[in-house]
This record gives C-alpha cells, sequence and structure tokens, in this order.
C-alpha cells in the first residue's frame, strides 16, 4: 500500500500519517481486543529508564513507584503481572511482594 508523492514519484507508506490530535492521548492507539498488551503503548515506563523498575535485591523502588503513580495504564499493568505472576520488577506500582499479598487477600 503506497501512494505517489508529487516530488519525482517516489512512494511512500500509505498509513505514513499520524493524527496529531491523538498523540500523548492514553488509549488512542490501544486495541486490547486483538492485542491484549496494547495498553503497554501507553504506559509511562516505557519512555523511562527499565533499570528503575527492576532494582537489585533491597535497592529502592521509590522512583518506580512515582512514575507508576501518574500513569494511565497502571491498572492494566497490574492485571498483567498478577495473571502472568510476574516474580520480578515493579508492575502497577507494586513489588512482587505487595503483588504476591494482595493476590493471597483476592
Amino acid at each position: 500500500m503506497y501512494e505517489n508523492n508529487t516530488n519525482g514519484g517516489a512512494q511512500v507508506p500509505a498509513n505514513w500519517f499520524v493524527d496529531i490530535v491523538k498523540l500523548g492521548v492514553a488509549g488512542a492507539y490501544s486495541d486490547g481486543e486483538t492485542n491484549p498488551l496494547a495498553w503497554q503503548a501507553d504506559a509511562v515506563c516505557a519512555q523511562t529508564d527499565p533499570e528503575a523498575f527492576f532494582p537489585e535485591k533491597g535497592g529502592s523502588t521509590r522512583d518506580a513507584k512515582r512514575i507508576c503513580a501518574g500513569c494511565d495504564v497502571k491498572a492494566q499493568c497490574l492485571d498483567y503481572a498478577i495473571k502472568n505472576d510476574e516474580r520480578f520488577g515493579i508492575w502497577g506500582g507494586l513489588s512482587e511482594r505487595e503483588r504476591r499479598k494482595l493476590k493471597k487477600r483476592a
């Protein structure tokens, strides 16, 4: 699917255009029905240093949790981590120990 361009017939993909109205709008490009991990595109952590979310044993989780606190897909992230038994890292603002406690209470 390519369109002809006016500059000498160069070919550009037909879907090259990005709707600027949707940029920065959480969920604007998510399609949870066909892609269950689409929420990750809207995750704030995807734009930050991943090492903050996987601290060494005994390391601080404060920075990661602060980032998660302002994330629009925090609930989807936590749900994913619990359903997939993620054993490492901060997911949905909770550590592995906190997720385990939450799962036991449920």
